[in-house]
């Protein structure tokens, strides 16, 4: 159900790029009824993690939390900046320690889920105001749904597909972009021979390597066996079969060197920034791809050539081409954290806040009355296929929770370091299963 759930958002989301917001330009939005009254209250101090480490992102986060007291004066914050990939880790130490931070980063699915099984994340249904419930929509608001409460609001819709040069492969006399498998192929064996790194991969992260297998588990996999993963089934033969698909795809040597030891957003090595710098052709990544590019080019500015097309379909496949997987960044408050967190959660949704989301992060926004801001090709691109997407799921790791989906990510890069196999991956996330 959740799964269906993000596709509904996204959908919402390009009915308002379509249509345009209620709200007109220079028209701003009062703030909730509970943000309001907060501002003569008691003081509180917010304790606040978020993965912007640099750039308009952390800018952002800065003016939207110094905003937010400007109108609440007896609220402060306590800004902690994690890089991307330490969050998860230091987050679930915190909450396990029972001193976690007020405010923290949530991307649905299983995760979540755990979260609420063990108490360490607030109900906010009945905190989400009507100008949030309006300008998001039902859908958009579910995307943080479990059991038929709410536990947190998105910022950002995150799809993921491939990002590409279009420069790069103009040069390699690449015409188009590939619908399969075959002219995936072939596409690599052009821009090796041009010079350059085809497909770029930040193995290191371990979770970007895994996003290959996670699109072949899509091509490969029925739409009902994915759902049936939310359950812990792995029974069908696709699993399996979407594992031996990637090893006869990564044998063909597509990633760029060392991209065990690539880390995947951090600094001009990084395989964002391979891309940024026309080293590499190629990155499978999600919709937040765009803006951790723009961070890594030289003049720290969109890539001007930066285009986008959907994984490939892959031949004997019970997956439905047109398929799409993804997420939805957003934050969440931690069970005991007072009230006004929430109060900031309703804030940084506005249309507003949410059009400066979408320009400092280059990314999609969870406010379709925001989705006017969205002026980069590559996103336009992701817009326009999801009106020809059959359905939309969640990425595997968020879906499967951390354990099973720990287990997944560890699985896939022991396959493709040559210390497992297909079969290995399967069987490391059945056990992971197992221990519950």
């Amino acid at each position: 159900m959740k799964k269906a759930l993000i596709g509904t958002a996204i959908a919402a989301l390009l009915l308002s790029a379509c249509g345009g917001g209620a709200t007109e330009p220079g028209e701003t939005t009062a703030p909730s009824d509970a943000a309001s009254s907060a501002a003569g209250g008691e003081p509180v101090t917010l304790s606040f993690w978020h993965n912007s480490t640099t750039g308009p992102g952390k800018a952002y986060w800065e003016d939207t939390t110094a905003a937010f007291t400007a109108e609440n004066p007896n609220v402060t914050f306590e800004i902690q900046v994690i890089q991307n990939e330490d969050m998860d880790g230091r987050l679930q130490t915190a909450l396990n320690s029972g001193d976690a931070p007020d405010i923290f980063m949530a991307r649905g699915g299983g995760k979540l889920a755990d979260m609420v099984e063990a108490q360490q994340i607030m109900d906010i249904t009945d905190a989400i105001s009507d100008e949030t419930k309006e300008a998001y929509g039902d859908a958009i608001v579910n995307t943080f749904n479990v059991d038929g409460k709410i536990y947190g609001l998105p910022t950002s819709l995150l799809p993921g597909g491939i990002y590409y040069s279009k420069d790069l492969f103009e040069a390699a006399g690449i015409e188009g972009t590939p619908e399969n498998m075959d002219e995936l192929n072939d596409a690599v064996a052009k821009l090796k021979e041009s010079g350059v790194e085809p497909i770029a991969l930040g193995g290191k992260d371990a979770w970007p390597a895994a996003h290959w297998y996670y699109f072949f588990v899509l091509r490969q996999c029925s739409e009902d066996t994915i759902n049936k993963a939310a359950d812990l089934d792995f029974s069908d033969q696709c699993w399996l079969e979407a594992g031996k698909q990637l090893k006869e795809f990564a044998d063909t040597e597509p990633f760029n060197q060392g991209f065990l030891t690539t880390s995947a957003q951090q600094g001009a090595g990084s395989s964002a920034g391979l891309v940024a710098n026309h080293l590499a052709g190629m990155e499978l990544m999600g919709a937040w791809n765009p803006g951790v590019i723009a961070s890594l080019t030289p003049d720290e500015k969109p890539l001007p050539d930066l285009g986008w097309f959907p994984f490939p379909a892959v031949e004997g496949g019970e997956g439905d081409p047109t398929a799409m997987m993804g997420g939805a960044d957003g934050y969440a408050c931690y069970i005991d954290s007072p009230a006004e967190c929430a109060d900031f959660l309703n804030f940084y949704a506005s249309k507003a806040n949410q059009e400066a989301y979408a320009t400092a992060f280059n990314t999609l926004p969870a406010n379709g009355d925001a989705a006017d801001a969205v002026e980069d090709p590559a996103l336009k691109d992701i817009l326009g296929a999801y009106s020809n997407a059959a359905y939309m799921t969640v990425w595997l790791d968020t879906l499967l929770g951390q354990n099973v989906g720990n287990a997944l990510n560890a699985g896939v890069v022991n396959m493709l370091a040559g210390q497992g196999t297909p079969e290995d991956i399967v069987s490391a996330v059945e056990s992971a299963a197992a221990k519950g």
